[in-house]
């Protein structure tokens, strides 16, 4: 009698459409430049520079891509959080700021997300200021993050 065999993850489909990669996507990667583990967002020039922005937004995409694994529903979900907390009353934006970094902090920990580490010491220096373009030029930079990600 033949036992049934077991399906095993190896079995299921792969998510990008069960090709393996191309000789010519490694190639690729490995050319692509390592980012710099030490990225500093200067909020300063963050909030007066629209193409610092832009760059940074570009930057840790790629560091993204380049080092971790995370899902498009996560920064979903995140950027969610950060637009609510904007959208809150002034006298309580702090706090939800507050309590998003700490949201943030254990997301980046529980899933290894360490390429985004600059937003939470960004965000750091965006509670500590608690103005409201500095509230609004970080979900900015988080909406790019999004639409560059996708």
């Amino acid at each position: 009698m033949a036992e049934e065999r077991q399906p095993r993850r190896d079995d299921r489909p792969k998510r990008d459409g069960g090709r393996p990669p191309r000789r010519d996507d490694r190639e690729r990667d490995r050319d692509r430049p390592r980012q710099e583990s030490n990225v500093e967002i200067d909020l300063a020039k963050l909030c007066s520079d629209s193409l610092y922005l832009d760059n940074q937004a570009h930057v840790l995409v790629a560091r993204l891509h380049d080092m971790d694994s995370g899902t498009r529903s996560q920064l979903r979900r995140l950027y969610n959080a950060v637009r609510r907390a904007c959208r809150a009353p002034e006298s309580e934006r702090q706090h939800e700021f507050v309590m998003f970094r700490a949201r943030l902090a254990y997301t980046l920990a529980r899933h290894s997300l360490r390429s985004l580490d600059p937003l939470e010491k960004l965000l750091l220096q965006v509670t500590r200021k608690n103005e409201l373009a500095a509230y609004e030029r970080f979900r900015d930079l988080f909406e790019a993050i999004i639409a560059y990600n996708e």
